[in-house]
């Protein structure tokens, strides 16, 4: 899927804001309808904004938005999906992701030392 690309380069790009809206134009057509797809796309927009929050310094706020990007990317709600190995690859991406974060970055500096490129 091109948007999970363009979604993971963002990131790496430290560009959370963007990242959060490439998922959104897919999620809010079906917002609605609560599949496990829906929820799953929740999740990791969730997960961008999260770490947007994070970047800002709103460290408690991160925290709770953490918590539901946890909650609708979990092991049993990825299984449930057409394309599994997809997400789950993002899944495990995106927790690397929040340890390089919380690990390197510092409040007053988001950008990483290294940047390299995902393939779109």
């Amino acid at each position: 899927m091109k948007e999970i690309n363009i979604f993971k380069q963002l990131i790496i790009d430290a560009e959370y804001y963007d990242a959060h809206e490439i998922l959104e134009e897919l999620w809010f057509p079906i917002r609605k309808t609560k599949t496990n797809y829906c929820l799953v796309l929740k999740g990791f927009i969730n997960a961008a904004v999260s770490l947007e929050l994070f970047k800002r310094g709103k460290i408690e706020q991160s925290k709770n938005v953490y918590k539901t990007y946890l909650k609708y990317t979990s092991e049993n709600m990825l299984k449930t999906l057409d394309n599994y190995v997809e997400f789950k690859s993002l899944k495990e991406f995106m927790d690397k992701e929040f340890q390089i974060i919380y690990t390197t970055y510092r409040l007053d500096h988001h950008k990483r030392i290294q940047s390299p490129k995902v393939e779109v």
